[in-house]
């Protein structure tokens, strides 16, 4: 039976088969696997998403700055009703740099298809308006976003971004961190020894190595290179049950690219 697990908010992953319909699974060890330690603000669009607990505020998923006022981030990760904020110009969680700058969030918008408890559906994409505008500079600028349908070829070079582990299970670095995961195409990704029916045309494949993203990326960019430029082609949606990096299920993330109509009929 094929499992996958959703890079869920919370640090919860979520358990999933295909038959019957996915459940969750609260999970708090792997975020990113393999990779290194970005240098500080060298992906400038990134940013942390923190709910409220209390009087304070906790890291839950990453995102990507597209409008000096608005997110992109993943359904999955602010679809429970909570308070969140969103934090620019980070990279390590525990210091605070001077760099940073803390926006709450005054609206979300969640795709009307995303349903929870159908994950491979798809549709796992929100956008987050915030309640002021970012104040760009060398710290913190806007994604760059592909051009609507666009699909990038097998082993487009990739990395994705997020806070976590460096290893299954090892130590949690607060630092961001990066992966080189390089695109799997749809042909080669959804094969039945591959991901088989679960990876739609709207998802893009990445990764599949040694290299993963977990929990900690939900919602994280995969930030892609076309002609000498970073675009952020995917948002981090789910890895599989059977292990982050297990062999032939790369992580998947949602395409943004087949979300370009909605997110403008949003923003504009």
């Amino acid at each position: 039976m094929l499992r996958f697990l959703v890079l869920t908010s919370l640090a919860a992953l979520v358990l999933a088969k295909l038959e019957p319909q996915p459940r969750y699974l609260k999970d708090s060890f792997e975020r990113v696997v393999g990779g290194e330690v970005a240098s500080p603000n060298s992906w400038p669009w990134q940013i942390s998403l923190q709910y409220q607990s209390g009087s304070r505020f906790y890291h839950t998923c990453g995102g990507s700055l597209i409008r000096r006022g608005w997110v992109m981030t993943a359904a999955h990760c602010v679809d429970s009703i909570r308070t969140y904020r969103v934090v620019l110009g980070e990279h390590d969680l525990n210091v605070n740099s001077g760099r940073e700058q803390v926006i709450s969030v005054n609206q979300i918008y969640i795709h009307p298809q995303w349903d929870s408890s159908r994950v491979s559906n798809g549709y796992d994409i929100a956008l987050l308006q915030l309640s002021s505008d970012a104040t760009l500079n060398s710290y913190v600028k806007l994604a760059a976003l592909p051009p609507s349908g666009q699909i990038l070829p097998h082993n487009n070079f990739c990395y994705i971004t997020g806070w976590g582990r460096t290893s299954t299970g090892g130590s949690l670095s607060a630092q961001l961190k990066q992966a080189y995961l390089p695109v799997v195409d749809h042909k080669t990704c959804s094969s039945s020894s591959w991901w088989g029916s679960t990876v739609k045309t709207t998802m893009v494949c990445a990764g599949g190595r040694a290299e993963a993203g977990c929990n900690g990326d939900s919602g994280g960019p995969l930030n892609c290179q076309v002609n000498g430029q970073y675009y952020v082609h995917g948002i981090a949606s789910f890895v599989s049950g059977l292990g982050c990096s297990y062999p032939q299920k790369p992580t998947v993330f949602t395409r943004v690219s087949a979300y370009i109509e909605w997110m403008n009929s949003i923003l504009y």
